[in-house]
């Protein structure tokens, strides 16, 4: 073969090569841009519908993701590769990444589960995973939540579902917990009357259900009072720390002593 048939040869393979390159640089722009406007027209249509948000996302990722693998199969096709070989090719990698992110897989179907069973979703002050927070997002492997303190927290997806879910924004109406400890020398049912009655003038307590204020115990201390308003879950802290100081300021306008353990002394009479 002379020079002149190897210039010939190089020059058209070169210049085949250089033009299917800038082809699938093309293809690859060109591609991108019509994944972002399908998944973006998908969205739209998704929250015209008031599709829930957190499904709007995962499905928009897991569309994405398709359509990314689908992108790259068309281009090595278009470089004359067998996308079979290829896809058998990525089968096998995707048993040995299976067997190494089974931890990463088991929090992708956990969410898959979790968007069938929507035990919760955007907006929802739950506790997951040992946490107590508002959902923000939940992802193809975890969830973030946003904790009371303002901590932007990551939960994988298995730990939320593998765990007890407690859901507080489920019910229209939350119930606070408090207890008041009482002096043995106060009525209890005067106690009780005054919580009732401040009870009602506490902001976002509700009325439907009613505050419940019940003689929980008695001790050695006096007797104990269970006060429990109903609110929203998003006035929770305020009528909570609201009881707590109605409590005290009821307690020192009613002049009520101190609660102290009453000591029982036994004598033992002279010989």
């Amino acid at each position: 073969m002379d020079m002149n048939s190897i210039q010939n040869f190089l020059s058209t393979t070169l210049t085949d090569l250089a033009i299917k390159i800038l082809a699938a640089i093309a293809f690859w722009i060109v591609g991108r841009w019509l994944i972002g406007q399908v998944i973006g027209l998908l969205q739209a249509a998704m929250n015209r519908n008031k599709v829930d948000p957190t499904l709007t996302k995962y499905l928009g990722s897991i569309i994405t993701i398709a359509l990314n693998i689908a992108l790259v199969l068309g281009i090595l096709g278009y470089f004359g590769i067998q996308t079979t070989s290829f896809a058998a090719m990525l089968a096998g990698a995707g048993v040995a990444i299976g067997a190494a992110w089974s931890g990463m897989l088991g929090n992708f179907a956990a969410g898959a589960f979790m968007l069938v069973l929507r035990p919760f979703k955007v907006g929802d002050f739950v506790q997951i995973g040992g946490l107590v927070g508002t959902i923000h997002e939940l992802g193809l492997f975890g969830t973030v939540i946003i904790t009371p303190d303002n901590v932007h927290t990551l939960v994988g997806n298995s730990k939320v579902f593998s765990e007890t879910i407690l859901n507080y924004t489920a019910r229209p109406a939350r119930r606070v917990e408090r207890t008041a400890q009482l002096n043995g020398a106060v009525d209890p049912l005067q106690a009780m009357a005054l919580f009732k009655a401040e009870l009602a003038k506490i902001p976002n307590v509700l009325t439907d259900p009613a505050p419940e204020v019940n003689l929980l115990d008695i001790n050695l201390l006096g007797t104990v009072i269970a006060v429990r308003p109903y609110c929203h879950t998003d006035h929770y802290w305020q009528v909570y720390f609201d009881t707590n100081e109605m409590m005290v300021r009821v307690g020192k306008e009613a002049g009520w002593p101190a609660p102290t353990p009453v000591q029982i002394m036994k004598t033992t009479p002279l010989a």
